[in-house]
């Protein structure tokens, strides 16, 4: 069991299982901490972010809600692109545009998993494209485009 406590309310999660390789991100208790947990793997050229479909992540047929695949999908986009290039570095970037193709269906107790491409950088925007999958499987085709903002700092256990 997992226990995570916030300023006013503790959180408690079972353990779940996780791939070789995948190291629990550091994502503080703002909407995506609150989202997660989230894994992430960063091998070399190699940048994959996933997670464990939970209960409460489904929708009524019990299967990861669209908007929490949206989410996710706009968390492995720049955090992919921040440890793909050197031109962006830690500068945050916010969303101008997020397009998702739902391929299949991502059931519950199915690891997600997302991986990135920087397609361009441009001296203000950023251009990348991806994959998510549920156990292997393509679910989500994704694209977006983000601005290139003022410098963050990243969570320690993240900035890898």
């Amino acid at each position: 069991m997992i226990t995570t406590t916030a300023a006013s309310f503790t959180i408690r999660r079972e353990a779940v299982e996780v791939p070789a390789n995948f190291q629990a991100m550091a994502l503080g208790d703002l909407f995506i901490g609150n989202n997660g947990p989230f894994y992430l793997r960063h091998e070399g050229p190699l940048v994959q972010i996933g997670f464990r479909v939970e209960r409460r992540h489904c929708n009524p047929m019990g299967n990861c809600h669209g908007g929490m695949l949206a989410s996710f999908s706009d968390m492995v986009l720049p955090l992919s692109i921040h440890r793909k290039t050197t031109e962006v570095g830690h500068k945050f970037l916010p969303t101008i545009s997020l397009q998702l193709d739902y391929l299949a269906p991502a059931p519950l107790g199915c690891w997600v998993q997302g991986e990135a491409e920087v397609l361009r950088v441009t001296r203000s925007l950023v251009f990348a494209q991806g994959l998510v999958t549920a156990d292997g499987a393509p679910a989500v085709r994704i694209s977006g485009i983000f601005k290139i903002g003022k410098p963050f700092v990243m969570p320690e256990a993240e900035a890898g």
